[in-house]
């Protein structure tokens, strides 16, 4: 399969599997099912509400403090129900909009206490607490769906309930124990329960409240809810952080009217060790009548966070772009550039959310980047795997090109692929040979065996020159060109050009020798060798190019042959090669004779050396 057809199979893999896993997680948030995702958001949730910093509550929502100070002034914990009838009807005569009770008044009490607490609260139109208890797990029938489905109530003692409006006070908390939202309604075996804050709103609203999709109108008010109308808690700071008046200031009688004209006021304990508390990202304990409030509050101003269907939406469609993106840009860029473009989308997405937060806007900050995962992990491992195949596919290429190409010139072409894009002159050493006699001797041996023999002749040649560093530019049948100087030029190119001249006829004769076909008595080798200016460059159409050298030395060369053929040598040299070489002893010394010959081609003679005349040979016994 072509890398083009594969890389398209990466990359449609990686996005149809980031789809699949970035819709399922989309899906579970859009249903509000709890997930592992849940225990990072919490955190991250937490660390926007630090970067937003506290704000300043609203003034018309009042708690009274049944704090230290009311404990010692009453001299019991908890109060008699006595001290707290006098408590409601203070806040009531004090002109509250409505009054709250967050007491749980399950068991009796003394007789006279309890009824004038059940006549504080009828008179009042007070709100008093239940307790929904859920079982993790367990199946339970509610009367609504969507609702959140309680096992059963803990509700006041009848005597309570049928003197004031009843409220659940509970709230849903994360892993971790922080309150994150209020259920403004609880489906329970009995009925529909109302939420405690719910029921405080709409009284000091004077208005029954209704509900519409992802809202709960009480009045003119709409205010945005959760899945299952519940109330994202938007907290105003830490403890205190909303208005706050000790009990004991009221049993003293010395409250002010203007602290409590038209507000929503929570009677609840505040005091260490007597009241339940949780912690929020503002502190590690606050007073439950506290949260509360701060429910009540934001359903008397509609000022809470904003985590509707819409926002969940937005959640979702972030999360299936993102991963998408991932994917591509892992499949189809770099792994550089798809961890920059990864880390870019999720900064912007991470900024976002902490500037949707400061506008009141909840939305996740962990679900894109999880739906992120399996297209960063799949993009990575599936780039490396085609990145892998791409390198094995060029290593195979290069590997074949080499074999094209002498040894010097592929690794000199695959280190400089600009190499010769330009001529360049220079001094070279040119070395021609071929087989004399060939043409016959391939008429006897047939088309296979001539290939066979070919192949073992260039083996031959190419060990020889490559000993002494030279470097075979093309074969032509049975001749071949060798050049020393290529791809560099060095002081002894001529020096290593002559010894391999004579080092090539003595190969090539060895060669014919050990032949068991009687080929040495039929062939026989020539060899011409000149040193001279040359021109480098890459010869034939842009398609298809061949690095040679031209000029005046490389046709010498190649004429030298023909000059050993009249004078029945082997080998034939240029003066210039000797010179250039340094005129060796050794060499000169093996010669058969010097002497100026004319070259075809051109007018000025050349004075050349040669060897291993027929004559010399038969003087020598024939030997090599």
């Amino acid at each position: 399969m072509r890398l083009r057809t594969l890389r398209a199979a990466h990359a449609t893999l990686a996005v149809a599997l980031a789809l699949a896993w970035a819709g399922a997680l989309a899906l579970r948030h859009l249903e509000g099912r709890a997930s592992f995702l849940d225990r990072i958001e919490a955190p991250l949730l937490d660390l926007r509400f630090l970067l937003s910093g506290p704000r300043p509550a609203p003034a018309d929502v009042l708690i009274v403090a049944i704090d230290e100070e009311a404990v010692r002034e009453a001299g019991s914990f908890p109060l008699r129900r006595s001290a707290v009838a006098r408590l409601v009807r203070a806040i009531h005569g004090l002109g509250a909009a409505s009054v709250g009770v967050d007491i749980l008044l399950v068991d009796p009490g003394d007789e006279r206490d309890d009824a004038a607490l059940a006549s504080a609260l009828a008179e009042t139109g007070a709100v008093i607490g239940a307790a929904a208890i859920f079982n993790t797990g367990a199946e339970t029938a509610g009367t609504e769906p969507g609702l959140p489905e309680a096992a059963r109530v803990l509700w006041p003692h009848e005597r309570f309930r049928g003197a004031a409006a009843i409220g659940a006070v509970n709230v849903a908390a994360d892993q971790g124990g922080t309150p994150r939202h209020v259920p403004l309604l609880v489906s329970g075996p009995d009925g529909v329960l109302p939420s405690f804050p719910l029921q405080l709103a709409a009284r000091a609203a004077g208005a029954n409240p209704t509900l519409g999709t992802d809202l709960v109108r009480i009045g003119p008010l709409a205010v945005p809810t959760d899945l299952g109308w519940t109330l994202p808690l938007r907290f105003y700071g830490p403890r205190g952080a909303i208005p706050t008046v000790s009990a004991a200031a009221l049993l003293r009688g010395a409250a002010e009217h203007s602290q409590f004209e038209r507000r929503v006021v929570l009677l609840g304990a505040t005091a260490v060790g007597t009241a339940d508390s949780f912690a929020t990202p503002f502190d590690p304990v606050m007073p439950g009548v506290e949260v509360l409030a701060t429910a009540a509050a934001h359903l008397r101003h509609g000022d809470g966070l904003v985590r509707d269907g819409r926002a969940r939406r937005i959640d979702g469609g972030a999360a299936v772009a993102l991963a998408a993106a991932t994917a591509l840009a892992f499949a189809l860029l770099p792994p550089a550039g798809g961890l920059l473009i990864s880390a870019a989308l999720a900064a912007a997405w991470l900024l976002g959310a902490v500037l949707a937060f400061r506008s009141g806007i909840w939305l996740g900050a962990v679900l894109p980047f999880a739906a992120m995962a399996p297209g960063v992990a799949f993009g990575i491992v599936g780039r490396q795997a085609l990145d892998r195949i791409r390198t094995l596919r060029l290593l195979r290429s290069e590997e074949a090109l080499r074999r094209f190409q002498a040894p010097a010139l592929a690794a000199r072409i695959a280190a400089d692929p600009s190499y010769l894009a330009e001529p360049v002159a220079q001094d070279a050493a040119v070395l021609f040979l071929d087989l004399s006699g060939f043409t016959g001797a391939s008429e006897r041996l047939g088309p296979e065996r001539t290939r066979n023999m070919l192949k073992e002749f260039h083996a031959v040649v190419c060990d020889t020159a490559e000993r002494r560093g030279g470097v075979v530019i093309n074969f032509m049948g049975d001749g071949a060109m060798v050049l020393f100087g290529v791809p560099d030029p060095a002081p002894d190119d001529a020096a290593r050009a002559l010894r391999a001249s004579a080092e090539m006829v003595e190969a090539v004769r060895d060669w014919l020798a050990n032949r068991t076909d009687g080929l040495a008595s039929r062939v026989g080798v020539r060899v011409g060798a000149h040193h001279g200016p040359v021109v480098l460059s890459r010869l034939g159409s842009a398609a298809q190019e061949q690095i040679t050298a031209t000029g005046d030395s490389v046709n010498v060369a190649s004429r030298l042959m023909e000059v050993g053929k009249g004078l029945g040598a082997a080998l034939v040299v240029s003066a210039d090669l000797i010179r250039a070489a340094g005129s060796p002893p050794d060499f000169l010394a093996a010669v058969d004779g010097r002497r100026r010959v004319g070259i075809r081609g051109r007018v000025e003679p050349l004075e050349i050396a040669y060897r291993w005349t027929a004559a010399a040979s038969a003087e020598t016994g024939g030997a090599s």
